[in-house]
């Protein structure tokens, strides 16, 4: 029906086109946006030249022009059943609008006439298309009509306005006011040279002649091109209607009022809703200080929630925890309010808080865990909503704030020493390996026999001593890491830790030739060298943390690591003895984007120990460097002086801060 070769070279004349050009006579295309589909036409002999060689692309097409080039381009059989009497008996013209009429494509006026020289309006125009889609067996549909002129165009041309729109042929006119279709405009031969292309793609991709005609093809989206749509009611509407550049597409949303982008099918712009971190080859999502992609400040493991703000084409807006920053927006997913179907959230259980946790790529729910006391604030049987686990909200959109709490042991800083003794830790840990054997899961089936936890007291405390971390930190990390001592990397490479296991490949992983060294690595190669110390590069803050402030800004992806090692630590102290809860007064140092120094003693003209370096406080401003304040001092200088325990590794043991660098809070 089509002429076969047009269908078969499609591809391959469009590229020789765009590259040689070798049409000698199109004297008056040059540098014409539309040139290459009028080319492509005059190739194929459906658009002629006149005798100059030119082709008046800007002038407006008449019926019969419009009528002749359809019957070219489809190769019509000729016809002389349909006559008009306004046409010559003869002639190629008469014959092309004969063959046209015959098909059921065009027709002509209740007067018997065709009036083949008046203008073609836009709306004339795409009721011919639309009849030729039908003559094609391309099924038909219809987009919402959404123009700022719907009203103009005639009732009886709208669903042939819709199906054009729904297939991409003809589109609007994007205007400072918004986009018009001008139905009564006349179209140039420029443009019905795109609408033909536009409809042979659509007759070559949606056609059902020589198939099951009980079968409808299903419309593959561009990937690489963006649409416009709206979500209202928990329903997204997504208009055919493409546009080749982001800031097309923006203008066209703002235009008619919607409020949704697409690239292909993804969503990359949506007036509120989640973020989350997709599903990358890497399996983790970097959010970065500047939108060029330079610095990064965090990241996150895929499926992971964040708080969305804004986007665009190369972007999304986002915080993690209270890090507000730029992700690629090819690595997140955009997920609108009425379309979320579960996100992490918060509640109280028997007084403890509990958090529940929810994968966005999986669309699961993976578990809870207490991290601690609840806060007189919460109430039970009331979920409340966080993205750093201190500034709660009674809304998934953290809109309505609910109260502020800080987990204790999230917060205090690892150079604070247990009051556990290394019999006590030996205690609890056969205590909990006891109970996971008794689970009757395979795993634990050994667990008191062969898990690397086992006789590891003394070893906790010398290296508390040694290196000056905590040794309920320090176990509470291996259980939370090695599965209490029996994973795969803790039983076959005595990696308790999880040492240089990555989310792009878990079956990694260093092996030890003792569990002590891998608890020596832990601390030397990374607690002590990149993530405590002031001149490590990694170095965050002295605590377990969030994904703003502690080891978990950049030590693990899971950006619930730090408060799960504080909901170990605090299970384990409730339950053993409360020797190390609340044993310690809990400050930030806070710099707001400048610098601190810590000194050997209270005044500025002591040695300086080290400096704080700059670093994000959160948008809420809510975090610092978590310190320990062990004294104070009204020093000469008028100040009140602050004695920490310092983040530096040993021999350092106290420095002195100014109280005005440093923020109290009080921590559950």
């Amino acid at each position: 029906m089509i002429k076969k070769m047009m269908v078969l070279t499609f591809t391959l004349v469009m590229a020789l086109l765009i590259t040689t050009q070798t049409t000698s006579y199109a004297n008056d295309l040059k540098n014409h946006p539309l040139s290459h589909g009028v080319l492509y036409w005059s190739d194929l002999d459906v658009i002629r030249p006149d005798a100059n060689g030119n082709f008046h692309p800007d002038r407006a097409i008449t019926r019969g022009e419009f009528a002749s080039y359809l019957t070219r381009a489809l190769n019509l059989p000729p016809s002389t059943t349909v006559t008009f009497k306004d046409l010559k008996a003869t002639g190629e013209s008469t014959n092309e609008i004969q063959a046209a009429a015959q098909a059921g494509i065009i027709g002509g006026y209740p007067d018997g006439t065709f009036r083949p020289n008046d203008r073609i309006t836009r709306e004339q125009m795409a009721a011919m298309l639309q009849r030729t889609l039908v003559y094609a067996k391309v099924p038909l549909n219809g987009a919402p009509l959404t123009f700022k002129d719907n009203n103009k165009i005639r009732n009886e041309f709208k669903v042939s306005v819709a199906a054009n729109v729904y297939y991409n042929i003809i589109a609007g006119s994007l205007t400072a006011k918004g986009i018009y279709f001008e139905p009564k405009n006349p179209a140039t031969i420029a443009q019905a040279a795109a609408f033909l292309y536009r409809m042979q793609t659509t007759i070559d991709t949606y056609s059902l002649d020589g198939s099951d005609e009980n079968e409808t093809p299903t419309p593959t989206p561009d990937l690489s091109s963006y649409y416009v749509g709206k979500i209202s009611n928990g329903v997204i509407t997504k208009n055919p209607t493409i546009y080749m550049t982001y800031d097309q597409a923006e203008k066209a949303k703002n235009a008619a009022s919607l409020n949704l982008i697409f690239k292909g099918d993804k969503i990359i712009q949506m007036p509120s809703g989640i973020a989350s971190a997709a599903d990358t080859p890497g399996n983790t999502v970097t959010i970065y200080s500047d939108s060029n992609f330079r610095t990064a400040l965090t990241y996150a493991s895929e499926g992971s929630e964040f708080k969305y703000y804004s986007s665009n084409d190369k972007y999304a807006i986002v915080r993690l925890a209270d890090t507000k920053g730029y992700a690629k927006i090819e690595e997140v997913t955009l997920t609108p309010s009425s379309l979320v179907t579960g996100q992490n959230y918060y509640y109280v259980a028997g007084g403890f808080l509990t958090h529940k946790v929810f994968n966005h790529i999986t669309q699961k729910y993976v578990g809870d865990y207490v991290i601690g006391a609840a806060p007189s604030f919460m109430k039970s049987g009331v979920n409340y909503y966080s993205q750093d686990g201190v500034n709660f909200y009674s809304d998934f959109l953290l809109t309505t704030k609910a109260g502020t709490y800080y987990s204790y042991f999230q917060f205090a800083s690892v150079r604070q020493p247990s009051n556990y003794t290394a019999e006590e830790l030996d205690s609890i840990i056969m205590t909990m390996l006891e109970e996971r054997q008794a689970t009757g899961l395979s795993r634990y089936a050994k667990a008191t026999t062969e898990s690397r936890l086992i006789g590891m007291g003394k070893l906790l405390k010398q290296v508390e001593a040694s290196h000056h971390v905590n040794a309920l930190f320090i176990l509470a990390a291996a259980m939370h890491e090695g599965d209490y001592g029996i994973s795969a990397n803790a039983l076959q490479k005595n990696n308790i830790f999880g040492i240089r296991v990555y989310d792009s490949n878990t079956a990694l992983g260093t092996a030890f030739a003792s569990r002590d060294d891998s608890v020596l690595a832990f601390l030397n190669l990374y607690v002590n060298l990149n993530y405590v110390p002031q001149t490590g590069g990694y170095a965050k803050g002295a605590a377990p943390g969030n994904k703003t402030s502690g080891l978990n800004v950049h030590y693990a992806s899971d950006p619930f690591w730090g408060s799960k090692i504080a909901g170990h630590m605090y299970r384990l102290d409730s339950r053993f003895g409360m020797k190390d809860y609340k044993r310690a007064e809990l400050a930030f140092v806070i710099d707001n984007g400048g610098i601190v120094n810590a000194r050997t003693d209270a005044t500025a003209a002591s040695a300086k120990a080290f400096t704080y370096k700059a670093k994000n406080v959160g948008e809420t401003k809510s975090f610092g460097y978590p310190v320990v304040i062990v004294d104070q001092t009204s020093a000469s200088d008028g100040y009140v002086w602050y004695k920490l325990l310092s983040d530096a590794n040993p021999p350092s043991q106290y420095v002195w801060v100014r109280s005005d660098l440093v923020t109290k809070f009080t921590a559950n």
